[in-house]
């Protein structure tokens, strides 16, 4: 008798583990819990330059918002259109408007940037890239790395990317 009630209990335990299975599966194949994550704060934001939804056929995305974070693709003097002139001036100061405006569209702002890397074509160009550097951040910079490279796309002479936090909706 005592074996038989113990067999009960286990099938009846055995029946309602796979009910609860079957339910939490039948959420997820309804989507519902699918939907939850794609609406979720966390969720993965990949937009283009104007802040609407990228359409996925771009090989890079120029701005990706995640967890509170702002990710900016590497942008070069040639990114959104030709510099004016071929200076290193020009082009830090094309390259950084670049990277304000995509900064502003996901949300943050200048002194939200919280790393920046930035790529010289020749480390020559340090000190004028740095004057004009300084006049984005009149409160004090972002961590930053600068590295010199052989070569950026576009015959740029900077590239620059970072990570901004979200401060306005």
């Amino acid at each position: 008798m005592m074996n038989s009630n113990l067999r009960n209990r286990r099938n009846l335990i055995g029946h309602l583990t796979s009910l609860f299975s079957l339910v939490g599966l039948g959420s997820l194949m309804t989507g519902s819990a699918m939907a939850r994550k794609s609406t979720a704060p966390d969720a993965v934001r990949k937009l283009d330059r104007d802040g609407k939804p990228a359409d996925g056929k771009q090989m890079i995305t120029p701005l990706i918002i995640h967890n509170g974070l702002i990710y900016i693709a590497g942008q070069g003097a040639n990114s959104n259109g030709p510099v004016g002139k071929d200076d290193i001036e020009s082009h830090t100061t094309k390259v950084m408007e670049n990277v304000k405006q995509l900064v502003e569209t996901g949300g943050g702002t200048m002194d939200s940037i919280l790393q920046l890397t930035v790529y010289l074509a020749d480390l020559s160009y340090y000190e004028p890239m740095n004057n004009i550097f300084k006049t984005y951040f009149p409160h004090g910079g972002p961590a930053r790395t600068t590295v010199a490279v052989a070569g950026l796309p576009g015959k740029s002479f900077i590239e620059i990317n970072c990570i901004a936090a979200i401060v306005r909706k």
